[in-house]
């Protein structure tokens, strides 16, 4: 009798729903600063602020808690266009998240400033570096950008970054035992996108393998990464 062929599972790449609410926003050390200015609104030293920190540090989170207490719509900065200005400022607050020089209309977002100004509307944006260290070419907007006031999220400190593993991991429905969590914890870089990138692969491998989330099981994945 010829052996038995055992499909191979596959693992498809569905979305997983990372939650944003307030509720869900883990606080610690790193971020308490960008969590004090978004719970301080509207009482802001400035009515545009600069939220500033390395990837996956907890901008955006902190952005959507705002945009919902505040009403304000989203953009990305590359997506800033003169036009579309006073639309995006309609609501009387905005939220422009990752601004980087090298992909920015610099008229629209000088624009932009302007009328937020006159019309004494709420601008948060986000961006991995200081406005300080942007190339921007239009002198006006390089001075005005300089005058945001900078609030800085930091890397998370061991107690935070375990729990951004937990939160990830909750994400995605995925149940694990603090030996994971711990194993996960030291070896990672100490960095929310590192945790976020571990748990996805751990989740994709875990579905593919028909095997459940372990200790063992990340250390081979990370063995091999």
């Amino acid at each position: 009798m010829p052996g038995r062929v055992h499909p191979r599972q596959l693992a498809f790449s569905l979305p997983h729903a990372e939650s944003l609410s307030r509720d869900n926003f883990l606080e610690g050390p790193a971020n308490a600063a960008g969590l004090g200015l978004i719970d301080s609104w509207p009482e802001w030293p400035n009515r545009i602020m600069w939220l500033a920190g390395p990837e996956g540090s907890g901008k955006s989170h902190l952005a959507a808690i705002w945009a919902e207490a505040s009403g304000a719509r989203s953009t990305t900065a590359n997506a800033l266009s003169a036009a579309g200005v006073p639309g995006a400022l309609a609501t009387g607050a905005l939220v422009v998240e990752d601004l980087k020089a090298r992909e920015l209309d610099e008229r629209a977002l000088f624009h932009l400033m302007n009328l937020a100004r006159e019309d004494s509307a709420y601008v948060l944006f986000t961006g991995r570096e200081v406005p300080a260290s942007l190339e921007i070419e239009l002198r006006d907007l390089r001075s005005r950008l300089r005058a945001v006031p900078v609030v800085a999220l930091l890397p998370p400190d061991d107690q935070l970054f375990r729990g951004l593993i937990v939160k990830f991991c909750a994400d995605r429905q995925l149940t694990v035992d603090e030996s994971v969590v711990g194993y996960l914890a030291t070896r990672l870089e100490r960095s929310s996108a590192a945790a976020r990138q571990a748990v996805e692969l751990l989740d994709s491998e875990a579905l593919r393998l028909g095997r459940p989330v372990t200790r063992a099981l990340a250390a081979e994945l990370l063995r091999d990464a």
